[in-house]
């Protein structure tokens, strides 16, 4: 129904940049809300950042001031800017969106991509 495919993860040195895209594709009827989540080993999932269709943004205490969301509702897209980045950003981060789609309104994930910082 909804297809989620993230990009742009990699290794990065601490303190350099990383820019992550989801495209969302499918029987989209219309997106509200679309942000991140990451997971770190032995760690819960984290709520990293969110914006909605009326580009209201939320990002998480622990990246605030480094990180920057951003989404383009004609491409149905979102991006996560990720400057200043630490050791502790390492993580697998999943895009979502809460997308209505054939009828149904439901919450969809990427397959997830892989950050490192480390030096």
């Amino acid at each position: 129904q909804v297809q989620l495919v993230e990009s742009g993860g990699g290794l990065v040195q601490p303190g350099g940049s990383l820019r992550l895209s989801c495209e969302a594709s499918g029987s989209i009827v219309s997106i509200n809300a679309m942000g991140w989540y990451r997971q770190a080993p032995g760690k819960q999932r984290e709520l990293v950042a969110s914006i909605t269709s009326g580009i209201i943004k939320n990002v998480a205490d622990s990246v605030k001031g480094r990180f920057t969301i951003s989404r383009d509702n004609a491409k149905n897209t979102v991006h996560l800017q990720m400057n200043s980045l630490k050791p502790e950003d390492t993580a697998v981060y999943y895009c979502y969106a809460d997308a209505r789609a054939l009828g149904a309104l439901g919450r969809y994930f990427g397959q997830g991509t892989q950050v490192t910082v480390s030096s």
